[in-house]
């Protein structure tokens, strides 16, 4: 493409639900965004630890959704990996199941 006697080198357009063609292809989450591979495989395996940590408390989906007030299909999502969670929704979720999100320093 040639604009004024100056090229222009025309720049492939990805769209928001398609890997550019140079890397590989993850999976597309609930919300629409593109994920790498790397990204995909830690929600595959943080919604494992969630459906995991919830049958080990004997608790439905349901009550989990009582719980923590997130709906039970976003938390059908997030165990089959596919809810981007945000770290507000993880710890509601790690208190609902009763389990530490985190080690913090003793006494705080």
């Amino acid at each position: 493409m040639t604009l004024q006697g100056s090229k222009v080198a025309s720049k492939p357009v990805h769209f928001r639900d398609e890997a550019p063609p140079d890397e590989p292809a993850g999976t597309i989450s609930a919300g629409g965004t593109v994920l790498s591979l790397y990204e995909s495989e830690f929600l595959a395996q943080l919604g494992e630890r969630v459906r995991t940590l919830r049958s080990l408390r004997d608790m439905s989906r349901r009550e989990l959704a009582r719980q923590s007030g997130i709906s039970e299909r976003y938390i059908a999502q997030i165990e089959a990996g596919r809810g981007n969670v945000s770290i507000v929704l993880l710890l509601r979720l790690a208190q609902a199941i009763r389990c530490e999100p985190f080690a913090g320093k003793e006494g705080q």
